[in-house]
């Protein structure tokens, strides 16, 4: 989201936080599908070249591959926690604190 984010913005830009802030805020709520077209078009209206445009055309791909899981007012919903990072953490200690040790495969 920032590297599409700096193909509108410098990268010491407040408007370029407001502009992630706002697209996570509608993924978050679940307003996801009008992410990624409206990103599209936000690249689209300023003519950008393909080269220019590919920062937010991945980030788009990325979220319409990935709408499925992006599932997040459900999961607040159902009470679930947002904390992917402190979970992959987690696990990569747990994942080599078993596997660290000799003959471990």
């Amino acid at each position: 989201m920032w590297k599409a984010a700096f193909v509108f913005y410098s990268q010491t830009s407040t408007q370029a936080e407001a502009w992630v802030s706002r697209r996570l805020q509608l993924i978050i709520e679940g307003k996801k599908s009008s992410v990624a077209p409206g990103m599209r078009r936000s690249a689209t209206l300023p003519k950008l070249t393909p080269q220019e445009r590919k920062p937010v055309d991945s980030c788009a791909k990325y979220l319409v591959n990935n709408a499925k899981y992006l599932k997040y007012d459900d999961y607040f919903k159902a009470g679930f926690p947002m904390a992917t990072g402190v979970i992959e953490g987690a696990c990569r200690h747990l994942i080599k604190d078993k596997m660290d040790i000799t003959g471990a495969r």
